[in-house]
């Protein structure tokens, strides 16, 4: 995935904004069947948010780090426990401003 400009990060943030969780990530981390949904779910909807429940803040930024290594996903935003990440999927379903 080439990299975002500063301009479409706020374009996807914008877009995530009412988005809900849709992959919550326990006790158990980031698992094969975690990146598994998430791969899916990326691929059917190109902008997730996913939530983390963790206590370290370096534990959530190292599962956030393997969450997108692991589905070769950008990471648009992270607040909180929350992230959103953006994958385009062949159908390119959103279309990010150039």
């Amino acid at each position: 995935m080439k990299k975002l400009t500063s301009k479409q990060i706020k374009y996807l943030r914008g877009q995530a904004h009412h988005l809900n969780p849709v992959v919550i990530i326990g006790q158990y981390g980031v698992t094969e069947a975690v990146l598994r949904e998430v791969e899916t779910t990326l691929n059917y909807h190109e902008l997730i948010k996913v939530q983390i429940r963790c206590d370290d803040q370096l534990e959530l930024h190292d599962m956030m780090g393997r969450l997108t290594d692991g589905v070769k996903a950008t990471l648009v935003q992270v607040i909180g426990h929350k992230a959103v990440l953006y994958r385009q999927s062949a159908e390119k379903k959103i279309k990010i401003p150039v």
